[in-house]
């Protein structure tokens, strides 16, 4: 396994290839709840200060109408990303009035379904489905699951450095042909070995027992309102999480473009016999957009997805068939309690390294039985990955010690963090991946356990330990100043996206129904 990355690096240094990755693009969504001062999803609406949630670029919802998304532009500087994450937090901070932005993924104090308000994107035909979706994920899955927060990395190479790869592998294909290939090279690595990023950056072992009304699902009783597992690393993306059993019998292929648009269209088309007995449109009450397995790609919860830019009104899938894979999404994220905006910059270094080993590392198909291995592998590291004694599934049923795994993948990366120490010429990735390496051989440095541990020692419930770090926050943030170009930016793109979302609902239109036909009615080109 060590050999390929490292071999391909080494190629790629000789043939004089040094700095090309400099040109690589990173960009942030990360997710936060509005919460009152006492630690309950707010009820009041997205705040007008804040523009529109369906027209601005930067400021939006997620599944409620309180999940506040901050989406950063693609900068090939990373501290240019987290700069403008930080101005989109200290902007919002002079919107919400004594609100706060809870600090944790998994959500405050929940009272029942009917306290998370669904996402409100007005009467247009696209801001209706946008918020019928939601209606049928409540249906599906109920929305305490949706009160969850993370972030989102997105990630691409330079075309630059794909083309020096692609020219060492002598590939000899088109180049949008090959990229898709080798993204999906990355996607299947990720999936194989992903389960390290919660367990090195895992920050939810603990709930409040709220979350899941009380229902104890195999988890043992931290205090008198906290629910918790002892070696838990990310419950978020556990069973209870969005690794949600509703979705596991879903089959979908990343062993290459062509197998990925085709399972997840099938799921999308498909009927699901349960969710026909919701309906669609009930006493002419809109329930869900449609009855299939899947109401849209973006129901599907995965580690990592493949991306392409869509144009207006254009279906993921059909993008990405068009364009082929232009960068990768990856999920696997928890908040960091611990940092004002979520994620701190050695972070973002740290899966840097990693994205590049597995673009560079040999990548063999999946097959079910394989993906069945890494579900459970990810699960159980959600679940117990502090567990000293904990093994993973490693092909053909072996079982292999996380920690031996981890020193195996830190030892393959070695390379990867070398090539990628040439942007900066500073042996930042080396020192960073030296830092995380240290969290492999002591459990108790991981965030998981710094939350536990200051729970324990404060005597705090968990939504106790969420709402002081979340007043913390707040108090950093309303304090930080913003520079006059920054509000001046924010305010502007408020103010227009306000009108954008006035200019839709104004404009004609065709009923809602012969819209959705037309939006499901597309089907894949190959433009690329």
């Amino acid at each position: 396994m060590r050999e390929s990355a490292d071999r391909r690096t080494r190629a790629l240094q000789a043939a004089g290839e040094r700095g090309l990755i400099a040109g690589r693009r990173v960009g942030l969504e990360k997710e936060s709840l509005r919460v009152s001062r006492d630690g309950r999803i707010a009820q009041t609406p997205h705040p007008e200060g804040l523009g529109s949630a369906l027209t601005h670029d930067e400021i939006t919802t997620d599944y409620s109408e309180a999940l506040l998304e901050f989406v950063t532009p693609a900068f090939d500087d990373p501290a240019a990303a987290l700069q403008r994450l930080s101005e989109l937090h200290r902007y919002t901070y002079r919107q919400i009035g004594d609100e706060l932005l809870w600090a944790t993924s998994m959500p405050c104090i929940v009272g029942g379904d009917a306290s998370i308000p669904i996402a409100d994107y007005g009467h247009s035909n696209i801001g209706w489905m946008k918020h019928v979706y939601r209606r049928g994920l409540d249906w599906r899955y109920g929305r305490s699951m949706q009160a969850i927060a993370g972030i989102h990395f997105n990630y691409s190479f330079s075309e630059e450095f794909l083309r020096a790869v692609q020219a060492q592998s002598a590939d000899r294909r088109d180049f949008a042909s090959f990229r898709s290939d080798i993204y999906f090279r990355l996607i299947r690595n990720f999936q194989r070995y992903g389960w390290l990023l919660p367990y090195l950056m895992g920050a939810s072992p603990a709930i409040c027992k709220s979350f899941t009304g009380g229902r104890n699902i195999d988890f043992d009783a931290f205090s008198t309102h906290t629910f918790y597992t002892p070696y838990a690393t990310s419950l978020r993306m556990s069973d209870i999480g969005y690794k949600n059993n509703a979705q596991a019998a879903l089959e979908v292929s990343y062993n290459d473009l062509e197998s990925y648009v085709a399972s997840l269209r099938a799921a999308i088309n498909t009927p699901d016999p349960e969710y026909s007995r919701i309906g669609t449109r009930v006493n002419g009450e809109w329930r869900q957009l449609n009855t299939n397995v899947l109401q849209i790609e973006n129901e599907y919860y995965s580690f990592v997805r493949p991306k392409a830019r869509a144009r207006s009104g254009e279906q993921p899938t059909c993008a990405l068939h068009r364009a082929g894979v232009e960068y990768v999404e990856i999920r696997a994220l928890d908040l960091d309690p611990f940092s004002p905006i979520g994620i701190e910059d050695e972070q973002i270094a740290f899966l840097e390294i990693l994205l590049l080993f597995c673009l560079l590392e040999d990548s063999p198909p999946i097959d079910a039985a394989e993906q069945n291995q890494i579900n459970a592998n990810q699960g159980l590291v959600a679940r117990a990955g502090r567990d000293p004694a904990l093994t993973l599934y490693r092909g053909n049923g072996e079982r292999v010690g996380l920690r031996q795994w981890a020193r195996e993948l830190f030892d393959a990366m070695a390379g990867p963090a070398e090539l990628l120490d040439e942007v900066y010429d500073d042996g930042r990735y080396r020192e960073i991946l030296a830092h995380y390496r240290a969290r492999v051989e002591n459990a108790d440095d991981t965030p998981s356990a710094r939350v536990l541990r200051e729970m324990r020692d404060n005597g705090e419930e968990f939504v106790e330990f969420a709402l002081r770090v979340s007043q913390t926050h707040a108090e950093t943030l309303r304090q930080a100043p913003i520079s006059p170009a920054a509000l001046s930016r924010l305010q502007n793109a408020a103010a227009a996206s306000l009108a954008e979302r006035s200019r839709l609902e104004a404009a004609p239109e065709p009923p809602f129904e012969e819209f959705l036909q037309s939006y499901f009615a597309q089907a894949p080109t190959n433009g690329y």
